[in-house]
């Protein structure tokens, strides 16, 4: 596929997961801008048809100047909000200062990301917008009282924006992500609760980044007579 001169952006491109969207969508032939906290770590990501910095996507400013970056590289196609924020806490350790900075990161973030984007793409009639959900977001687990919530609320940010914007052309869609993605977080915290011999005999157990982006670039190329707005994706060695 050759994108035509077309931009993606993508808020939150970490190590993992933002980074494999980057690397996907980029290799398909469009221009995509990544932004991410720590904006030097994007060095390995950029050249060619990637540009980057760093972005503070709880900041309203930072995130519409952001997206008018990429908008002035070429036609933007595709937003996507990768933005983590996974804390575990029991409910009494959870602070104030922690809940809020969660649902700052994971769900008013995200909720400026969908408000941002839309802003440029509705003109026009045409557009994409992804998010990037977890299990979290539909049920709340011991511990995750603070993730849950903020990820609950980042769903109901994209369903009630995909009601409001499909009739006028916007693709937006929430992607929930069940199971541990293969990251050295994730992977530290199965090791340490499974023992590393039995995570090495799962090896389906773990997501692959590049399974994600695989998944946003097929949620890319739906006709719209066949839109989805939630996918849920895990491995098949995942019990739900």
């Amino acid at each position: 596929m050759t994108a035509l001169r077309q931009s993606v952006a993508v808020v939150g491109a970490g190590d993992f997961i933002g980074a494999a969207i980057v690397r996907r969508f980029a290799a398909e032939g469009f221009a995509v801008h990544a932004g991410r906290r720590n904006g030097d770590k994007l060095a390995p990501l950029l050249g060619g048809s990637i540009t980057g910095r760093s972005l503070d996507a709880r900041q309203s400013e930072d995130v519409a100047a952001f997206l008018d970056e990429a908008e002035a590289i070429a036609p933007l196609a595709l937003v996507v909000f990768n933005v983590g924020a996974n804390v575990q806490f029991p409910l009494v350790e959870t602070t104030d200062r922690v809940f809020r900075k969660v649902w700052e990161m994971a769900c008013f973030a995200g909720f400026v990301t969908v408000r941002e984007a839309v802003r440029i793409m509705t003109p026009r009639g045409a557009g994409k917008v992804f998010v990037t959900g977890a299990t979290a977001g539909l049920r709340g687990n011991p511990g995750y009282a603070a993730f849950a919530a903020a990820k609950a609320g980042l769903r109901a940010v994209a369903q009630s924006a995909a009601r409001e914007l499909w009739p006028q052309g916007i693709h937006v869609a929430h992607l929930v992500i069940d199971a541990g993605v293969d990251t050295e977080w994730v992977r530290a915290r199965v090791t340490e609760r499974i023992g590393a011999a039995a995570l090495a005999a799962q090896p389906d157990l773990l997501m692959p980044p590049e399974a994600v982006a695989d998944a946003y670039f097929a949620l890319y190329n739906q006709p719209r007579a066949a839109w989805t707005f939630e996918q849920e994706i895990r491995p098949f060695g995942e019990t739900w």
